[in-house]
């Protein structure tokens, strides 16, 4: 299998043709995962907020005051949220009005100019599927669309990449109901691919780099409908929650 890096010396904006950006750079084949940092994908879909335009509630006020954040910030963690999950030691778990779990609702002021900050796609399935159908447009090849983003874990330090939205890739891998190497029928055991793929890729994509795409080549997979929402726990199953 090989994790090959797309280099794009470009700042992504508003409606670029992120497909044809690729293609210029890449030639893809069949079986190819295209890996997009979700960052590229809220900048060409207008998720880039100027934070002197956000009017912080009272709310807000009180929890940047307690944990010593932006207030701005706080607002659109608050405004992208379904519930809060935890506040505790300065830091603000959430969950997403699309159901993911964590930090600051995956709001980031990295790689954008000063006094801007990122949200998370609206859709990001749609997303995948969109850039999906225009890659196939262009080279008619049988590929998937991975976008991902790096998220921190209960119990592990640093942070990983995962999956946030997919198209043409089941994001898990279910053993369940199948024999293991002695005959015993798996009954759990599922992967999470997607998420497996996304840190493969991160590898080379690293954050201090021109490297927003990665191209997963050789690994062998169905292709399929699928949607993020495998991949997430549903809060009645979540231990955690």
């Amino acid at each position: 299998m090989q994790v090959i890096p797309v280099l794009i010396d470009k700042e992504i904006e508003v409606n670029d043709d992120l497909s044809k950006i690729i293609t210029d750079a890449i030639e893809l084949i069949d079986g190819d995962i295209v890996v997009i940092a979700q960052k590229i994908i809220s900048k060409q879909e207008g998720q880039t907020i100027d934070l002197s335009t956000i009017k912080p509630s009272l709310l807000a006020l009180g929890i940047s005051s307690e944990y010593e954040k932006n207030p701005c910030i706080v607002e659109l963690i608050l405004s992208e949220s379904k519930k809060i999950v935890r506040m505790d030691k300065g830091r603000i778990i959430v969950e997403t009005k699309n159901g993911f779990v964590c930090a600051n609702a995956g709001i980031d002021e990295s790689n954008v100019k000063d006094g801007f900050a990122t949200l998370l796609p609206k859709n990001s399935d749609i997303s995948a599927e969109q850039i999906y159908n225009k890659l196939w447009e262009t080279c008619g090849k049988k590929i998937a669309v991975i976008i991902s983003d790096t998220f921190g874990r209960p119990f592990r330090m640093g942070q990983t990449n995962c999956a946030i939205g997919v198209f043409g890739i089941n994001p898990i891998l279910n053993y369940s109901g199948t024999l293991d190497t002695f005959g015993k029928l798996l009954h759990t055991t599922a992967i999470a691919i997607a998420d497996e793929i996304s840190g493969a890729a991160e590898l080379v994509m690293k954050k201090t780099t021109n490297c927003p795409v990665v191209i997963i080549r050789g690994y062998d997979f169905e292709k399929e409908i699928s949607s993020i929402n495998q991949i997430i726990r549903p809060e009645n199953e979540d231990l955690f929650r």
